[in-house]
């Protein structure tokens, strides 16, 4: 779910600079006043771990690539400002050393990756939490949160294209792929969620009532 440079106008690429500015901002400020001192690191584990859970990229037909994308369980670990925070930091390691996220269309990959399971998933989270359990909630999160990105990153291609492009194969040859995505991150998401409440229920940071929101 990476745009590269060039697919879009500079118009666009530089107004999704904007949302990922206001949203990391909010983050920052949020996850100074709540984080624990034991999440830091947690939080450096977790962006190792996304980052090579991203990496298997499948080639789509518009020059970007589907995979999965991580955000729904960075924020049920870490909570919703630590989580976004966390995987804005693989966006930027992405983009900066490994040359696999556009530079100028960042601030979309931001906005889509990271502040969408904060701002959107993580409410879903704790609505979901209540009447299921908790894996399970955070596995429906996870898949949502993945088709939610996936709709706006559509939204994104075919309104930014710097050319004239066929919006209804641009949406089957992303939502379709997303689809199966969202499928297989929800279930990664509930299984690896259940083993750590199993283990070390403490390092899931959303299990519990009062978590900041």
């Amino acid at each position: 779910m990476h745009i590269p440079d060039g697919f879009l106008t500079g118009e666009a690429a530089a107004l999704g600079f904007a949302p990922a500015v206001i949203g990391v901002g909010v983050c920052l400020r949020r996850a100074s006043a709540t984080a624990r001192e034991k999440d830091v690191p947690i939080a450096g584990l977790a962006a190792a771990f996304f980052l090579v859970g991203e990496a298997p990229f499948v080639p789509l037909t518009v020059g970007t690539n589907a995979h999965l994308l991580g955000g729904a369980l960075a924020v049920a670990l870490l909570g919703p400002w630590l989580g976004a925070l966390t995987i804005t930091t693989v966006c930027l390691i992405q983009a900066l050393v490994f040359g696999s996220v556009g530079f100028t269309t960042l601030g979309l990959t931001i906005t889509n990756l990271a502040l969408v399971p904060a701002f959107l998933g993580y409410p879903l989270l704790l609505a979901l939490r209540r009447p299921l359990p908790f894996p399970l909630a955070a596995g429906i999160t996870a898949a949502v949160s993945v088709m939610l990105a996936a709709l706006i990153f559509t939204f994104e291609m075919t309104v930014g294209a710097d050319h004239a492009i066929d919006r209804g194969t641009l949406a089957a040859s992303i939502l379709g792929p997303y689809a199966v995505v969202a499928l297989v991150e929800g279930v990664l998401t509930a299984l690896i969620l259940k083993a750590l409440l199993g283990l070390r229920p403490d390092l899931v940071r959303a299990r519990r009532r009062t978590v900041p929101a």
